[in-house]
């Protein structure tokens, strides 16, 4: 299986690492693209550095001896599709997007970048997961012992046979060794999710903003609630599409005649 890596936390990202050393463990036809820079946040944008129309590429093969690796200068959605036209070799048939540096939940889904790759991966044919883990949100230059990369990557390997191209696969591990994992669990989207944009400061002219931790309740069977409790949640998200069965009163129907100009 043709699997394209990537994530938003950019190319030196111990998370990446971790979720591309499995895909090769496993066998698997294995290609590493990610942002050259941390771009979390960026959602489903489709921005690069451009220069006379070409996206800014650094091949990087001391990173993974034998796997085809570069450091893109575009967020992880434009990665992803430019993964489907074949940018980086032939197309792939997954899309593993993380490991993300802290979690995905919630309605916070739709801003990260890590998700965001993988809704554009199934939006042009692909299947995909993304993957996170419950730790701090932060930026180190060495690996940290007290988190557990390999447990998420080896829950991402376990869960390849759940992925279809009609939904995005939303793993979020606790950071915890692969044996004190109480399980997994289905979960449903938490209405907020664990991690909130909060506004720090107003001033003449500016404002800044700042990731925190949500101090709301969790609510039960979410994902929230499952990562609290120690479980790893997995839920099935789809991109954004038509919602067909909302009534629109007054408007003609698709099938209906086009009176349009």
């Amino acid at each position: 299986m043709r699997i394209l890596v990537t994530n938003d936390d950019g190319i030196d990202s111990p998370g990446l690492h971790a979720l591309a050393e499995m895909a090769v463990r496993l066998g698997h036809d294995v290609v590493i693209a990610a942002p050259a820079r941390e771009a979390s946040g960026s959602g489903s944008a489709l921005t690069g550095v451009e220069a006379d129309g070409r996206i800014a590429t650094e091949v990087r093969p001391e990173l993974f001896p034998g796997v085809p690796t570069f450091a893109v200068s575009a967020s992880p959605a434009f990665i992803a599709l430019m993964a489907t036209r074949g940018a980086y070799g032939a197309e792939p048939d997954v899309v593993l997007s993380g490991i993300n540096r802290g979690p995905n939940t919630g309605a916070a889904v739709l801003h990260s970048g890590t998700v965001g790759a993988a809704f554009t991966a199934v939006a042009n044919g692909c299947c995909a997961m993304a993957v996170s883990l419950d730790v701090p949100f932060r930026i180190t230059g060495a690996d940290d012992p007290d988190e557990h990369w390999d447990t998420a990557a080896e829950v991402a390997g376990d869960l390849l046979p759940l992925l279809s191209g009609e939904y995005v696969l939303n793993v979020n591990v606790p950071n915890l060794e692969a044996g004190d994992l109480r399980g997994i669990r289905r979960a449903t989207l938490a209405q907020f999710g664990t991690v909130q944009m909060v506004l720090m400061e107003q001033g003449h002219g500016y404002v800044r903003m700042s990731l925190e931790q949500s101090d709301h309740g969790a609510e039960p069977g979410s994902d929230d609630a499952w990562l609290l409790d120690g479980y790893v949640s997995v839920s099935a998200v789809r991109p954004p599409r038509e919602a067909s069965d909302v009534v629109l009163p007054g408007l003609v129907d698709t099938a209906g005649e086009h009176v349009g100009g």
